[in-house]
């Protein structure tokens, strides 16, 4: 619980400064219209993304080994990290410390026993993508969510015992609602077997 609480700690604050204070969620769409300015396709600016996934992920990274070498001055978001976190514990490596009658199992010893501490160590790299989901919003237009997704794969090592753990975190970086042209007839909710409802127009009438 507390590599994932330290971890989600670095995680949130490399997305927040590297995309979401820098990002403008306008930049990150790429519209292409026809001659009557009807949407014919969205595209995402990859170069963009790519460019503040790839600072996000360095940062993440950059971070946990920082903590896990216990380097804190050298950590981008100190004053977050200590916050919930003695200095002098992080100095050593060390992000928690539980009594030994924890591991037992039982929740009359869970606070008695000497102090065990426990350090993280980073697996692997960290690694991020973007996602993105359309949603249907209203009669005629879109709304298109933008997500980051990033993962890291740690070791919580104790004395005799190491267990490897995964976190995963999905923010959202853009909305952005897309309107298309007002359909002539609109059949959502009906059954197959209703008829469509017409909008009279000048050119059926």
């Amino acid at each position: 619980m507390e590599a994932r609480k330290l971890s989600s700690i670095v995680i949130n604050k490399a997305i927040s400064k590297h995309i979401t204070e820098k990002v403008n969620g306008e930049d990150l769409f790429e519209i292409t219209k026809d001659s009557n300015g009807e949407i014919r396709a969205i595209d995402f600016n990859t170069t963009l993304i790519n460019k503040f996934l790839t600072e996000t992920t360095n940062s993440v990274q950059m971070n946990l080994r920082n903590i896990e070498k216990g380097d804190i001055d050298a950590v981008e978001f100190a004053d977050s990290v200590l916050v919930d976190y003695d200095k002098e514990d992080l100095e050593k490596g060390i992000v928690f410390q539980i009594s030994s009658g924890a591991l037992f199992g039982n929740p009359v010893l869970a606070n008695m026993g000497p102090k065990i501490p426990v350090k993280l160590s980073l697996v692997g790299d960290a690694t991020s993508n973007v996602s993105a989901e359309v949603k249907d919003y209203g009669i005629n237009s879109a709304l298109i969510s933008v997500y980051v997704n990033l993962k890291i794969t740690e070791q919580v090592i104790l004395p005799f015992f190491k267990d490897v753990i995964e976190i995963e975190t999905k923010a959202p970086v853009a909305l952005k609602v897309i309107t298309g042209t007002v359909p002539k007839y609109y059949s959502n909710g009906l059954s197959q077997d209703s008829p469509s409802i017409v909008v009279p127009t000048e050119e059926n009438e």
